[in-house]
């Protein structure tokens, strides 16, 4: 069954809206959890001011990506520019998070 173009476009959109809504809080959290745990190892710094600055982070980060998925060409790459890093930055944060003292 073809569908018919407005309700294509508007699928299209409703699926872009759930990858900026969803992804990009998959992909916040990500980044925020990796920051969390690499800024004491690189700069330095407590853990507590590490966390305060990955969050802060997480919310420019968050911005970003809602903003990409609606620039992506399409939403098949709003989804994957949204899953593929946020699955990288777990794995690392898995990684990194079993080395913690």
């Amino acid at each position: 069954m073809r569908l018919s173009a407005p309700l294509a476009y508007r699928l299209g959109v409703g699926s872009r809206a759930l990858a900026a809504i969803l992804g990009g809080y998959l992909l916040a959290a990500a980044a925020s959890a990796l920051l969390a745990l690499l800024l004491p190892r690189v700069l330095g710094t407590g853990r507590a001011d590490a966390v305060i600055a990955a969050t802060l982070a997480s919310f420019a980060i968050y911005a970003g990506a809602v903003i990409w998925v609606f620039a992506a060409r399409s939403a098949a790459r709003a989804w994957l520019g949204m899953l593929l890093p946020a699955a990288g930055m777990a794995a690392i944060v898995y990684l990194l998070y079993r080395n913690v003292p």
